[in-house]
Order: structure tokens, then sequence, then C-alpha cells
């Protein structure tokens, strides 16, 4: 029984992460004036923290952020983005997991705010204002897309998965 529990502690996030990767790199949309992209990771975040919870939404923000980042050439943003979207991960969890759907909501309003402000910082560090203001509508458009994903696909995975 133990080494089940492992297992799943393990496992999941491991497949959840690579999923998520994987979909994110395939639909990515290049924005050369803030020196990022817009992704579909914010969608297998939500998704990962609403069904499993702030620990796997943890592991699959931090780690799904990070690979993406450095296989897909914006190697600068790595660790900005293991934090942001592991930060990200963790409260929608947190806030989100096995609540009510208002609370879902507000989890990934919560969830998108820390991504559009972390992505402002992020960007005026590494840049200049300029490029950190210009990044606030594009990651809105992330983060409502992925919001707009991963609610409705939440819920439908719920009762299949027995969660």
């Amino acid at each position: 029984m133990q080494s089940n529990l492992l297992a799943k502690r393990l496992v999941l996030p491991a497949l959840l992460i690579a999923l998520n990767v994987a979909i994110a790199r395939i639909f990515i949309i290049p924005v050369p004036m803030t020196h990022g992209n817009i992704n579909l990771c914010d969608a297998g975040i939500f998704i990962a923290a609403l069904l499993y919870g702030r620990r796997t939404g943890l592991f699959v923000g931090a780690f799904s952020g990070f690979l993406l980042d450095l296989i897909s050439g914006y190697a600068q943003y790595m660790f900005f983005s293991l934090i942001v979207h592991g930060l990200e991960g963790f409260v929608v969890g947190w806030i989100g997991y096995q609540a009510v759907r208002k609370l879902q909501l507000t989890a990934l309003l919560v969830g998108g705010l820390i991504v559009i402000s972390g992505y402002f910082i992020t960007d005026t560090l590494l840049y200049s204002l300029t490029p950190g203001l210009v990044g606030i509508p594009t990651n809105a458009v992330q983060v409502l897309t992925g919001a707009f994903i991963a609610l409705p696909l939440a819920i439908k995975l719920r009762q299949p998965l027995k969660l």
C-alpha cells in the first residue's frame, strides 16, 4: 500500500508535467515585444491544481513552466517561470481543490493575477518597464484562455477520475 501511494505521488505529477509541456509546446505563439510567448501551459496547471490540489499544482506549475522555457528557447525565463507558475499552481490548488464553483473561479482569478504580476516583474527586471507593460495584456490572454479551457475540463474529468 505504501509503494502505491509513493508511485501515485511521483508518477501522476510527472505524467501531468510531460503532458502539459507537450501540449503547451505544440500551441505556442511568440510575442517579440515581451521576449516571451503565449501558450497553453496555464490550462494544464489549472487542471492539475483543481483536480489534485496544491502539491500537484505546485509541481506541475513549477516544472512545466521551467521545462517549457528550456526547450522553447526562452532560457532567460526558466527560473522565473519555476517560481511564478509554481506559485500559481500552489495557490489555485490551495483555494480551488474540492471547492464549490465560485471558489474555483476565485482560485483561477488569483492564479491568473499571480502570473500577470509575476511576468510583469520578470520582464521589467530582465528588460525594462515597456516590455513589462506590454506583457500584461498578452499574459492576461494566456491566463484567460487557460481558465476557459481548464474549468470545464476539470469539471468533466472529476467524475470519470472519481475524485
